[in-house]
């Protein structure tokens, strides 16, 4: 019997999730900050004080983290969480940390941590090393499309 209601529940999820996949791009606001699925941790634990202070994407640890936006951000050190928590505006990235590219675009995509700029002091991530170099191609470009594009990628 638990096998059964195993069974009935994974394609209870399965269903469900192809009737999400169905509803049209906008019609649910998305989470105004780019999170892991479970822990709600930004940017894929990357801390994003690091790319200001070290020019690279260098992994958080749990042992430093603060909440903001509902999302839970992790450090290098306390001296960066210390920083974030004092102007997390500066430090955190911009269009809640999805791919910059695509909200240029208008629509979200996840990042790789590697795929990044800093750009007017502030820093923006890419999906994927590719998709940076066209992002590169015309930064100030892009960054107006996607903050024409942020509101109604997120729902708004």
């Amino acid at each position: 019997m638990p096998r059964r209601l195993f069974t009935v529940t994974v394609g209870g999820l399965i269903v469900a999730a192809g009737l999400s996949l169905a509803i049209p791009a906008g019609a649910l606001a998305k989470s105004e900050i780019n999170t892991s699925f479970i822990a709600s941790v930004a940017i894929e634990g990357t801390d994003p004080v690091a790319y200001f202070a070290e020019g690279k994407a260098v992994r958080g640890s749990s042992d430093y983290t603060h909440r903001w936006k509902g999302a839970e951000w992790r450090f290098k050190t306390a001296a960066n969480r210390d920083a974030f928590v004092a102007d997390p505006q500066k430090y955190a990235p911009q269009f809640g940390g999805y791919c910059a590219w695509a909200v240029s675009q208008g629509y979200t995509a996840g990042i790789d941590p590697k795929a990044w700029t800093i750009h007017g002091d502030r820093l923006y991530l890419n999906y994927s090393k590719g998709v940076q170099a066209q992002w590169s191609e015309d930064i100030p470009g892009n960054i107006a499309k996607g903050e024409r594009n942020w509101p109604k990628v997120l729902g708004n």
